[in-house]
């Protein structure tokens, strides 16, 4: 068991916050938390029609590429992104966004059920009852990450 020292400070409003990480062995569950604190408070940068936004990934169901745009679902919005899908996985790889699709990354935390659906594939329910398919080639790799047998 490894033990790990966690120290928060009380800072004052001026100041920028910060996040320290001091190691003796920086291996893969490290990685995998440096990257997601680093990705959840990076802002995506969308458009919605002719203002510029910025969304926490936090808030993102999905990423969908459709006729080579990107898109961002948000619970009841959606947004465009200048980003491909294949820069988004790299970006959220060591994150709880993984591909499902050759078209879709999900937010695992927003997945509330999961059921078998037609020629192998299964089908995700969204939190915000929105329903996606999962092809077979990628279920094993989203099963890994929910922890569930292959």
């Amino acid at each position: 068991m490894i033990n790990i020292k966690i120290t928060i400070q009380d800072i004052l409003s001026d100041e920028e916050d910060e996040i320290v990480f001091k190691v003796r062995n920086l291996d893969d569950r490290m990685l995998k938390l440096i990257a997601m604190v680093k990705a959840e408070h990076e802002n995506l940068v969308c458009s919605d029609g002719d203002s510029i936004c910025m969304v926490p990934p936090g808030t993102v169901f999905y990423f969908e590429s459709v006729d080579n745009k990107t898109f961002v679902y948000c619970e009841s919005s959606v947004y465009e992104i200048k980003m491909k899908l294949y820069e988004l996985e790299r970006r959220f790889e060591q994150t709880d966004f993984i591909r499902i699709s050759k078209s879709v990354i999900v937010n695992i935390n927003r997945i509330q059920k999961l059921f078998p659906s037609f020629n192998g594939r299964f089908e995700a329910l969204l939190s915000n009852d929105e329903r996606l398919i999962i092809s077979r080639q990628y279920l094993p790799d989203l099963k890994k990450k929910l922890g569930i047998g292959v």
